[in-house]
């Protein structure tokens, strides 16, 4: 079943997109495995009958089944509020919920607990769901009234209670916030009772939820319910630069992840001399500038010109040491180098044999040379089949047209043909067709001549019209084969 928080109808998960079915009951709100679920009671015993129910977000309270109902993990119940009630989930039940109860409430008394009344029915579950839409919105409203009076707070979240009757706000603020003004206009905007608490940022980063630095989900709302103080101690331990950017969460605060790995790192340190100290050598002295712990190396610098071209010395925990006994016996060591490990690590190639031949980069460099001889044999061919084809083609069109004559053609061309069309290409008779342009002006002169007669008075309707132009007659246009007249040109 997907939360209701972020459903989007359907039990059909927002965010994760996961098919409406969250493994962890409902989007990884501190979702906890029940790894006592396949194991049986002794003969006897009856089941633990304190069950843990989970409501908005991060919140989670013991409840007593009193009238002992068959309830499993994921099952909608009601549950006593004050005033009225309050709908939930099942999230631990059986002996699991027992260890529950003595690590988070060992003081809890069993008959001072609150009890489940029923298992809820779809008119109870469509009020939880009403409920739930209408969060977002009050939220809103709310901050709206909080800027308009002036309190320094933000509000990050409203949870409805189940009976619609009652709101929890929840904010943050760096003080104290007298909102008694705003509890009022809240309870006469909303219609209902009203209740404040008062978080802090982490509890406001487990109960809205987000995606980290890592790419995962934040750990306080998915698995985190212990917030240990974390020091800017733990990034030093840890050879990490103090840039409040990258230490810090989303909420503002440093990372808890900082403490994870701590108790490893304080351990390895153990074997390290301190950094306090100066090593002295005739070269000048030094000091400690970066310690990396999986490498045991610290890496140390000449003071004043003595750094000048050595740059950082890698030496090991044990090199210090006898470094630093050497020194407090009044002695003083040449120089650094002496002690250096940083010494570059070698690779081995791979004593391997090439048998074959497969790795040589030159191996189709021959086959290459031979194909491209083979292609330009084949490309000479034919391009002499070329010259020959425009010939043959002809011939072949003309024994198709007049099969006779072509048997006659045939005993010319047994002897020098090429020889009897030379003479007809090298007289060109193309260059005998250069008169007809020297003509032109003849031409001209004889139609110049008919355009003066006519003026003088041979034409009686060029003398009427003279600007006229002289249009020579045509024929009439023909008619194409579809019947439609054709267009004068």
């Amino acid at each position: 079943m997907g939360c209701s928080s972020c459903s989007s109808g359907g039990g059909t998960p927002r965010g994760c997109k996961n098919n409406g079915t969250c493994s962890s009951g409902g989007c990884n709100k501190l979702g906890v495995f029940d790894w006592l679920a396949n194991m049986q009671l002794p003969a006897g015993h009856a089941p633990y009958d304190i069950l843990e129910i989970r409501f908005k977000n991060s919140r989670k309270t013991f409840y007593r089944n009193a009238k002992n109902f068959p309830l499993q993990v994921g099952d909608v119940v009601v549950v006593e509020a004050s005033p009225g009630y309050d709908v939930g989930v099942v999230s631990v039940v059986g002996e699991l919920a027992r260890i529950q109860v003595k690590k988070k409430a060992p003081g809890l008394k069993p008959m001072e607990t609150k009890k489940i009344l029923r298992v809820a029915n779809q008119e109870d579950i469509d009020k939880w769901v009403r409920a739930r839409s209408l969060e977002s919105e009050v939220m809103f409203q709310a901050r709206t009234l909080a800027v308009n009076i002036g309190l320094e707070m933000k509000i990050s979240d409203v949870e409805y209670q189940g009976d619609l009757t009652k709101a929890t706000f929840y904010y943050t603020a760096e003080g104290r916030v007298d909102f008694r003004q705003l509890i009022k206009d809240m309870a006469d905007q909303f219609k209902i009772r009203i209740e404040m608490r008062q978080i802090g940022s982490r509890q406001e980063a487990q109960r809205l939820g987000g995606i980290g630095s890592c790419g995962r989900e934040l750990c306080c709302s998915t698995w985190l319910t212990d917030f240990r103080s974390v020091s800017t101690a733990a990034a030093r331990y840890q050879q990490l630069s103090l840039n409040p950017q990258k230490l810090a969460g989303q909420c503002g605060k440093l990372k808890c992840c900082l403490n994870y790995e701590l108790d490893m790192y304080l351990e390895a340190i153990k074997s390290f001399p301190s950094t306090d100290v100066k090593l002295q050598t005739e070269k000048g002295t030094a000091f400690h500038i970066k310690t990396d712990v999986f490498k045991r190396q610290l890496w140390y610098m000449y003071e004043g010109e003595a750094s000048i071209g050595v740059g950082l010395v890698a030496l090991s925990p044990e090199r210090v040491q006898d470094i630093i006994k050497v020194n407090k016996s009044g002695k003083k060591p040449a120089d650094l180098k002496d002690f250096d490990v940083a010494t570059p690590i070698l690779r081995k190639e791979p004593d391997y044999d090439n048998v074959v031949g497969q790795d040589s980069l030159n191996r189709f460099d021959n086959t290459f040379s031979k194909n491209k001889k083979r292609k330009k044999k084949k490309s000479k061919g034919g391009a002499q089949a070329d010259r020959i084809s425009p010939t043959a083609s002809a011939m072949a069109q003309g024994a198709a047209a007049n099969p006779k004559p072509v048997q006659k053609q045939d005993k010319p061309q047994q002897g020098k043909p090429k020889q009897d069309n030379r003479p007809k290409q090298e007289n060109k008779p193309k260059q005998e067709t250069k008169p007809k342009q020297q003509n032109k002006p003849q031409q001209q002169q004889t139609q110049n001549k008919a355009a003066v007669e006519n003026a003088g008075g041979a034409n009686p309707q060029a003398q009427a019209n003279p600007n006229k132009k002289r249009t020579n007659r045509r024929r009439p246009p023909r008619k194409n084969k579809g019947g439609n007249e054709g267009t004068e040109k």
